[in-house]
């Protein structure tokens, strides 16, 4: 009885870490069909609680869901790229608020939601000021900061 306890334990063990490096992983979740506000008030508890995957997966319902309203398709768009500025992956939010941007650029953006094109602006400055400060302190600059000199 002792040696099935003990031959037992790798197996239990091996389906405690399955379980639980599949709970680690995002799996894309079916949204369910919700008011553009629930779509975003869900988008943000789950953002709120660094759940960014499932956030982005609820923005891009949003986005995919209300083609037909500008309000919805920016929100959407900045949002996305805002959480992945907030993840560190600054080139693709660079990209995705360059795209928001040149919405703007059209006779009708008078008519659109101003917030957008101002906070994208807003990021895109922060992405350019912590992209210039790790540059300044790279080994390679050579800056005293960055070889430990001064």
């Amino acid at each position: 009885m002792f040696t099935r306890k003990k031959s037992l334990r790798p197996l239990v063990w091996g389906l405690f870490l399955v379980v639980s490096l599949s709970a680690c992983t995002t799996v894309p979740q079916d949204i369910p069909e919700l008011s553009a506000e629930e779509l975003i008030q869900r988008a943000q508890e789950a953002s709120d609680k660094n759940r960014f995957n499932l956030a982005l997966q609820y923005y891009q319902a949003l986005y995919d869901r209300n083609q037909n309203s500008s309000d919805w398709t920016l929100t959407a768009e900045y949002e996305i790229a805002f959480i992945h500025y907030k993840q560190k992956k600054y080139a693709l939010a660079r990209e995705e608020l360059n795209v928001l941007l040149s919405r703007y650029d059209n006779p009708d953006a008078e008519l659109m939601p101003q917030q957008f094109k101002r906070l994208a602006a807003i990021v895109l400055k922060s992405i350019d000021e912590k992209e210039a400060k790790q540059k300044n302190s790279s080994p390679e600059n050579g800056s005293p900061a960055a070889t430990g000199e001064g």
